[in-house]
């Protein structure tokens, strides 16, 4: 069995034995963490930094969490909108005028967090490269029309989500999503998540490595439909090498390149788990979390070809909260419970070859110590 480093609290020893079981198995490097009241009781990590097992995973290692990042420009959104700076029900335009062209005027903010705003493709950007112009991007946006009325119909808005919500908060605040989470949510915190990663962290990133027998050139897509077919993809084809490369860790793409470890993205969300407040730091009320886990639409997500409870910046699953990214990281949030679980690894898995049941198998044996 391979060793984990860390702690984990008695009751969660099942947390250890999932996590060493994974890097025996599937995993190459990874990290789990548990919170429970605002207050770290499993934090964990084992493993290797690189495919060919030279580099330990150590207990500062990031890697790239894909789209697990949304949950963190999500609650940027919530603490804006807890201070009375954002209305989530005021129309996106409100904030950002150009955004009412092609028939936008009445997309709300909440159509936004909830992927029902009816942009689930950015029409412009063919290559990766034309992601990083945050101007180009968002204009296009604000140019583009709505595939459906919104607030009607939800398509998970993978790429969308971020120069969305992130467009939104710079128009509010005069500050990058980045930046914003940095200085709001990262710096009160004590966090080790960073949206977009600046030079000097490079030398502790763990890449993302492909799924088995994939090379980097292995895409993001949709997944596959309960038909068997994939909604077809007209955008800029993201793969495994695009995000390893630097201009990626450098650019703002606020719904996937966030980089981290279990114990950031742990933190980070148990803020809303635990009615707004970690560690004894209070970013927002606990009225202002409700949002978080309050239904917003229920039904058939045309993009992810599945039926999906959306809240106001995250997905639904019960009685609990959270979102997970490609290629196999997740974060959960138990607001009855006060209790977030986190899940970060590199070796990525396809879905379309095999099941990826790894984050949630932290998940449930986080429960098994919680009762």
């Amino acid at each position: 069995m391979i060793d984990v480093e860390g702690f984990c609290e008695p009751r969660f020893e099942a947390v250890r034995e999932v996590l060493a079981a994974l890097l025996g198995k599937e995993d190459v490097g990874a990290s789990a963490a548990v919170h429970v009241d605002g207050e770290p009781v499993v934090d964990l990590w084992g493993g290797y930094a690189d495919a060919g097992r030279s580099v330990r995973w150590e207990r500062d290692t990031l890697t790239g969490v894909n789209s697990t990042t949304k949950n963190m420009t999500a609650l940027c959104a919530l603490i804006l909108a807890d201070r009375g700076e954002l209305d989530l029900s005021a129309p996106v335009a409100a904030y950002w005028p150009e955004f009412a062209a092609a028939g936008k005027e009445k997309v709300l903010v909440r159509h936004v967090l909830s992927h029902t705003a009816g942009l689930p493709e950015l029409s412009g950007p063919t290559t990766v490269g034309e992601l990083y112009d945050w101007e180009a991007v968002t204009a296009g946006l604000a140019a583009q029309a709505p595939e459906w009325e919104p607030g009607t119909a939800a398509g998970y808005h993978a790429l969308t989500f971020g120069f969305l919500v992130g467009e939104i908060v710079r128009r509010i605040t005069g500050r990058g999503l980045g930046e914003f989470f940095a200085e709001e949510v990262a710096g009160p915190l004590g966090a080790d998540f960073h949206l977009g990663l600046g030079a000097e962290h490079d030398h502790r990133v763990a890449p993302l490595i492909p799924p088995p027998s994939l090379t980097d050139e292995y895409a993001a897509g949709a997944p596959l439909g309960p038909d068997g077919t994939r909604r077809e993809h007209t955008g800029a084809v993201i793969r495994v090498k695009d995000a390893n490369s630097t201009p990626w860790r450098r650019a703002q793409l606020p719904a996937v390149n966030g980089f981290g470890n279990a114990r950031s993205v742990a933190l980070v969300q148990s803020v809303l788990a635990n009615r707004g407040s970690a560690g004894g730091v209070r970013l927002l009320s606990a009225q202002g979390c409700e949002p978080a886990w309050q239904e917003v639409f229920r039904g058939e997500d045309r993009v992810l070809g599945t039926p999906m409870c959306w809240t106001t910046g995250f997905g639904r699953f019960g009685n609990t909260f959270g979102w997970g990214g490609w290629g196999g990281s997740l974060v959960v949030s138990d607001p009855g419970a006060r209790m977030t679980v986190a899940y970060v690894m590199n070796r990525m898995i396809d879905r379309d070859q095999q099941e990826d049941n790894r984050g949630m198998e932290i998940v449930m044996a986080a429960y098994g110590g919680l009762h």
